[in-house]
């Protein structure tokens, strides 16, 4: 297996996405990894995503992973109808699902003003960086869906804001057994 150096960007957002994604399909061809879930709102880092695995080889499934209807407000799906069609015809198996690192604790804290364990484990992720709290979220809520397979590797690509800045490869596990997740390499992220 070749050896991994870690690429360190400069700046969070979405002027990596390119990079970030081409180095997450790279190593998913190293690892033979069969499966790549991309993190998008609009489609658009899943569609960058379906062109760096064509440019890769990369011939695995790929999954695209979105917010939960009511995240940016009462009954409004980020993703729009025709981008979800797009992507699926692509090939992509579209998730959207309820985050795995806030849920309903959200609504807790949001009302009752308290802290509570698993808002805890999103912020010491994001202590590695916005993008890798995402892409540990995506393994989960993707495991959940059934879109992969819990205790196969997969490559997880995310980003700060929009875009993606952040590519690991990941071991996903279900909600239910969440401490059985592994980060296994982290390919690229923000400094």
């Amino acid at each position: 297996m070749p050896d991994l150096v870690v690429r360190y960007f400069d700046k969070a957002g979405p002027a990596n996405t390119d990079e970030a994604v081409a180095l997450g399909m790279k190593r998913a061809v190293e690892l033979g990894v069969g499966t790549v879930v991309v993190a998008t709102c609009s489609g658009e880092t899943a569609v960058k995503a379906h062109e760096a695995a064509d440019r890769a080889v990369f011939g695995g499934r790929l999954v695209a992973v979105t917010h939960h209807v009511g995240f940016s407000g009462p009954n409004e799906d980020d993703m729009e109808a025709g981008a979800r069609e797009a992507l699926q015809g692509m090939g992509f198996r579209v998730v959207t699902g309820t985050h795995a690192l806030s849920g309903p604790e959200r609504s807790f804290r949001n009302t009752f003003k308290g802290v509570y364990p698993l808002e805890m484990v999103a912020s010491t992720l994001r202590m590695f960086g916005q993008g890798v709290k995402t892409c540990v979220e995506c393994a989960v809520m993707a495991a959940d869906a059934g879109a992969v397979r819990s205790g196969e590797e997969a490559v997880f690509i995310a980003g700060t804001g929009s875009g993606a800045d952040t590519a690991c490869v990941l071991v996903p596990a279900h909600m239910n057994n969440f401490l059985a997740l592994k980060v296994r390499e982290i390919i690229c992220k923000p400094r």
